[in-house]
C-alpha cells in the first residue's frame, strides 16, 4: 500500500513540475502554438516510466505541431525532472494527447442541440424538466399503511 501512495505522490510532483515547465521552461515555439495543459500523469509502479497526458486547445495542425514539440523536448523534460525532483532514477517521459475534454465538449454540444430541437418541435413531455418525485411522495402514505396495521 505504501508503494502506491509513493507512486501517486511522485505523479503529483511530476504533474506540477511539467506544468511549470510548460509555462516557463520549454522554449520550443511549436509547443506555444496551442494552449497546452497537463490532464493526467501515469507513473509505473517501478517509477521507470511516465506517461504524461496533455490537452491542447487549438486547430488540428496546432495540436500536431505542439505534440511534435513536446516529443522533441522529452529529453530536456526528463533532465529537468531529474534536477528538480532529485530522484535516484528519473522515469522515461512519454507525452500522449488526451482528447477527453474535446470529446466531452462535443457530447455536451450535441445534448444541448437535441434539447433545443425537442423544445422547438414541442416534443418535451409536461413535467420532464422538473425534479423527479421521490418514492415516498408517490405512495402518499407511510409504511404503516402499507402493512395493514
Amino acid at each position: 500500500m505504501a508503494q502506491t501512495r509513493r507512486v501517486e505522490r511522485v505523479a503529483a510532483l511530476i504533474r506540477r513540475e511539467i506544468s511549470e515547465l510548460l509555462v516557463n521552461g520549454i522554449k520550443d515555439e511549436r509547443v506555444s502554438l496551442g494552449m497546452v495543459s497537463v490532464t493526467n500523469v501515469d507513473v509505473a509502479g517501478d517509477l521507470q516510466h511516465c506517461k504524461i497526458f496533455v490537452s491542447i486547445y487549438g486547430s488540428d495542425a496546432d495540436r500536431e505541431q505542439a505534440m511534435e514539440g513536446l516529443r522533441s523536448a522529452s529529453a530536456y523534460v526528463k533532465g529537468e525532472l531529474g534536477r528538480r525532483l532529485k530522484m535516484r532514477r528519473t522515469p522515461e517521459v512519454v507525452f500522449h494527447l488526451d482528447r477527453g475534454l474535446e470529446r466531452g465538449t462535443a457530447v455536451l454540444g450535441l445534448l444541448n442541440e437535441l434539447g433545443r430541437e425537442r423544445e422547438r418541435r414541442g416534443d418535451v413531455p409536461p413535467g420532464s424538466d422538473q425534479e423527479p418525485i421521490s418514492g415516498d411522495e408517490v405512495s402518499g402514505g407511510s409504511d404503516a399503511d402499507d402493512r395493514g396495521d
